[in-house]
């Protein structure tokens, strides 16, 4: 032991952990050099700004920055055919050179898809639907059915559309729905002797609607303006109408 610790303290010892340390690091920088040259550190292309220009426009970019491409499409109904709507990596980003850079181009034919079932289901679940399938949702319009905001018809084009039927992406569909009320009548209000504001009162609370309003003579205060007469007017052989009717109406300053 003590033979190794005075060998330790030889000058040739010495010599052989400077020469190891001395190789290590030689190694170490070697290595370093190297592999900064192979990834060729510092250096890269600045990927060009190719989002929003034709297609053709970007291939010319690229390729003239040294990068190949790959293309994927979608079909977005508000962009022009051709456009590139996306790119990665991103403008302005640094890349080695050969990099590939994707591209996503907006297609330039309007796509099919087949309408889905919407029948009898409530508005807000047809527009979930529709929406889903890259449709829009267009006019809504009501008729007697006991069903409320449940949809009873879908047009396209003015035409009956049925569920598989192929029309083009982002077409508008308008809707028949219940109003939940059927076909159901009413009774007719008397609204003689009411004036205007409580004659809409009347017939709001029946379902009915104001019709035509003649006047009998110079009407001073139209306020104060009370009903004489109503078409259709309640009687024995009249008493009740259809949701919706429209009651017409005359009104006079006659007191009554």
């Amino acid at each position: 032991m003590s033979k190794f610790i005075d060998y330790l303290k030889t000058k040739s010892f010495r010599k052989t952990i400077i020469a190891a340390i001395i190789t290590v690091f030689l190694l170490l920088l070697i290595a370093f050099f190297s592999l900064r040259y192979y990834t060729k550190h510092g250096e890269g292309i600045n990927v060009p700004l190719v989002k929003g220009i034709p297609f053709a426009d970007a291939v010319v970019k690229l390729e003239e920055a040294g990068l190949k491409y790959e293309v994927d499409s979608v079909f977005i109904l508000d962009q022009p055919a051709g456009i590139v709507i996306d790119q990665d990596p991103d403008p302005n980003t640094f890349v080695k050179d050969n990099r590939t850079i994707y591209l996503t181009i907006n297609a330039g034919k309007i796509p099919n898809t087949k309408f889905p079932d919407i029948a009898f289901k409530t508005l807000r679940e047809a527009q979930a639907i529709i929406e889903s399938s890259r449709l829009k949702v267009g006019d809504t319009t009501y008729k007697a059915d006991v069903s409320r905001d449940v949809v009873l018809e879908a047009t396209f084009g003015g035409q009956p559309i049925q569920a598989g039927q192929s029309i083009p992406v982002g077409s508008r569909i308008n809707l028949v729905l219940g109003d939940g009320r059927g076909n159901q009548d009413v009774d007719i209000p008397q609204l003689i002797g009411l004036t205007i504001d409580e004659a809409k009162f009347s017939l709001k609370g029946s379902a009915l609607t104001l019709g035509d309003i003649a006047y009998e003579g110079q009407i001073i205060d139209s306020a104060n303006a009370v009903i004489t007469k109503q078409d259709p007017m309640p009687a024995d052989s009249l008493t009740k109408v259809a949701i919706g009717t429209r009651i017409n109406i005359t009104l006079s300053n006659k007191q009554l």
